[in-house]
């Protein structure tokens, strides 16, 4: 009877492992932002109005990034309920444009009262783009690890192996 194979324990494995978890999160995040562009761009060369195709681009591209997530990133969490999932991933993503919203908000708002630089289209896209950005994809990454994708502790097993009948 084969032995059952360990997992790789300690700091290194883990720090692997989520590195290998954030490359596909950003590859997924990735594609799903070029689809947005791309969706929002050719609704828009088809005369679509502007909010209803950033409307529809954005719901396409946060559904890509679900299944993506879901499929590939996360494909050893919990899969219980598919709609309940879709939800809260749609809600924690609002939450992380939030985020983003309000960097640029204190950037553009708040700190160019005191700095007028601030109120720059270079430094909306350095706080909404880049800071605002940042920050929503780690609170995105954290939410949907903790809440949407959450990772049940299966033990690997040897596929050769199978437990003795009692």
């Amino acid at each position: 009877m084969p032995p059952i194979t360990p997992r790789p324990s300690g700091w290194r494995a883990r720090l692997r492992a989520l590195v290998r978890e954030l490359g596909k999160f950003g590859t997924v995040g990735s594609t799903a932002f070029a689809v947005d562009l791309l969706v929002f761009n050719l609704l828009l060369s088809n005369g679509s109005e502007t909010l209803t195709a950033k409307t529809i681009s954005t719901v396409v591209a946060t559904t890509l990034a679900f299944f993506g997530n879901r499929y590939w990133t996360w494909r050893h969490g919990e899969h219980t309920h598919l709609a309940r999932q879709y939800t809260t991933f749609f809600v924690l993503n609002a939450v992380g444009l939030g985020i983003t919203l309000a960097c640029l908000a204190i950037s553009h708002y708040v700190l160019g009262d005191i700095w007028p630089a601030l109120r720059s289209q270079a430094a909306d896209n350095v706080a909404g783009q880049l800071v605002g950005t940042a920050l929503g994809t780690i609170f995105r990454f954290w939410s949907y690890r903790k809440f949407v994708f959450r990772a049940t502790d299966v033990p690997h097993r040897d596929p050769a192996y199978s437990p003795p009948s009692p």
